[in-house]
């Protein structure tokens, strides 16, 4: 019997699969209904949901050109849970939109990211629409974009009064450039110097591009979840578009000024790369990147060791950076050779 609707390019039969196969991936029972079932855990006084959506901005565009797509999810979870946890959040769910002009393989290894990037932040995946739209999109163009909710005690939001002159500013280590500025490392590196995923650049020891820049966002959970129960952070900025200047301010209160030493945490060779062949100005790298700090605490000068022992119990990710002072003319200061 002839299906009108997969005339028309659709495949229906492709979203039920998607939904099974997740199914079997979570042992999700609420995965195809027709919304996702959530019961807030028991024990809290005066509990707030704080939500984030996101995508992964042009990054995806190199999932395609080098036919790897199992990475892409976590970015998706790591840039909504992120952004939850620097509000002191907990995160608890997330729901995933993928929309393509063909679902075939790719949407599979794409949810097998989202999946992974669900279980490293402890986040439970309980629904998500998978779209087909032959027309919007070619067979093998896609985008994604996520939603994230976590949950807190309404006094224990990180709120911007919380931080004070004094207090100190520790930053936690990237994985490389996370989920932001891929338009312009694009033209720098594809467009301006004809480069290609599979060139090997000096700066990068040995990885090639396609692989430097395919590196999922670090998910900031197991760092600040601890942190957060044990109430050591005053504050906390997720390093994302925008790099230092616009990041950072966001969680200061007015009066008050972030001043940071540019040169006490070590630089990623891909940041030297990109400044190199796209000859960059090095404050526009900041105005830009994340320059290797995904994350930037504030924390009372009392709790410094104790947030730094703990951060660097298995390896060294954290760095007293520098502190919060009274703002002058400008809310973010640089200091450093680098500069």
């Amino acid at each position: 019997m002839a299906n009108p609707y997969q005339d028309a390019g659709v495949n229906v039969e492709s979203g039920y699969k998607i939904s099974q196969f997740v199914k079997q991936k979570t042992k999700s029972k609420s995965i195809g209904n027709f919304g996702g079932i959530y019961e807030i855990p028991a024990g809290f006084k005066q509990p707030v949901l704080v939500s984030s959506d996101d995508g992964v901005g042009t990054k995806l565009l190199l999932t395609n050109e080098f036919k790897k797509w199992d990475t892409i999810g976590i970015d998706c979870v790591a840039m909504c849970v992120n952004d939850i946890l620097a509000q002191g959040a907990i995160p608890q769910y997330f729901l995933d939109y993928i929309s393509t002009g063909k679902v075939d393989q790719k949407v599979e290894e794409i949810l097998k990211g989202v999946i992974a990037g669900c279980q490293m932040s402890n986040a439970s995946l309980i629904g998500g629409e998978t779209a087909e739209m032959p027309g919007v999109y070619g067979d093998n163009d896609y985008d994604i974009a996520g939603f994230a909710v976590g949950i807190c005690e309404k006094d224990e939001l990180l709120r911007k009064e919380n931080i004070q002159e004094g207090n100190v500013l520790i930053g936690i280590t990237s994985s490389g450039i996370h989920s932001n500025g891929y338009s312009l490392v694009r033209k720098i590196f594809f467009q301006d110097n004809d480069f290609n995923l599979e060139t090997i650049l000096p700066e990068l020891d040995g990885q090639t591009l396609g692989e430097i820049l395919l590196t999922p966002t670090k998910i900031y959970a197991n760092e600040l979840v601890p942190l957060l129960g044990q109430k050591l952070i005053n504050g906390a900025a997720h390093i994302t578009g925008g790099g230092f200047f616009e990041n950072v301010p966001r969680m200061l209160p007015d009066g008050l000024a972030a001043e940071i030493n540019v040169d006490i945490w070590p630089e990623l060779p891909i940041f030297a790369a990109l400044q190199k062949y796209g000859h960059l100005e090095t404050i526009d790298m900041y105005h830009i990147f994340n320059m290797g700090l995904g994350m930037v605490l504030a924390v009372d000068p009392k709790d410094e060791l104790k947030v730094l022992e703990q951060l660097n119990q298995l390896e060294t990710v954290a760095y007293t950076i520098g502190e919060v002072v009274e703002k002058d003319s400008t809310n973010l200061i640089l200091k450093g050779d680098k500069l």
